[in-house]
């Protein structure tokens, strides 16, 4: 069940605003680089909340702290700048642009992310001017701050692109 109507429903019981294949639809990531599992809530104005499940078989904690895999910072920064790709996609006449990461300010990392946990991603739309687009993002577990950022995007043509 795929459909549009589906995929883009009002949160009701589990059923996301936007489920991965909305989300494939969206954005250009794939496996392993697709750091968004779905969109929970989305205003498309100003406020997008994405879930990112992590899994102990993610290829990055192979060697990434092995022994007590830790969630490396900058994948948790591109999951919110995924994200904000997302709401940026939704915000009108942008919709066949692809947002590109240009710029990360004010990052701090709060508490580790491990295999099992849950990265409730919030982002928050701050401008857009002359296509460079500016938001601020947090990464929760447990209802504890994680990660957060401030980002800046350039959004530039997708049928431009090779």
């Amino acid at each position: 069940m795929t459909t549009q109507k589906h995929q883009e429903s009002n949160l009701k019981g589990n059923v996301p605003v936007l489920d991965i294949q909305g989300i494939m639809k969206t954005l250009p990531h794939r496996y392993p680089m697709l750091m968004v599992d779905r969109i929970v809530e989305c205003d498309d104005r100003e406020r997008i909340v994405g879930l990112k499940n992590v899994a102990a078989n993610e290829p990055f904690f192979e060697g990434h702290f092995p022994g007590f895999p830790v969630m490396p910072g900058v994948l948790q920064l591109e999951a919110m700048a995924q994200t904000a790709g997302i709401l940026l996609n939704r915000i009108g006449g942008y919709d066949s642009s692809i947002p590109y990461f240009m710029a990360i300010d004010k990052a701090r990392f709060r508490r580790v992310v491990t295999p099992g946990d849950q990265m409730r991603i919030e982002i928050r739309f701050l401008n857009i001017r002359a296509k460079v687009a500016r938001f601020e993002g947090r990464v929760y577990v447990n209802g504890e701050l994680a990660s957060e950022a401030e980002m800046m995007a350039m959004i530039t043509d997708r049928k431009a692109q090779p």
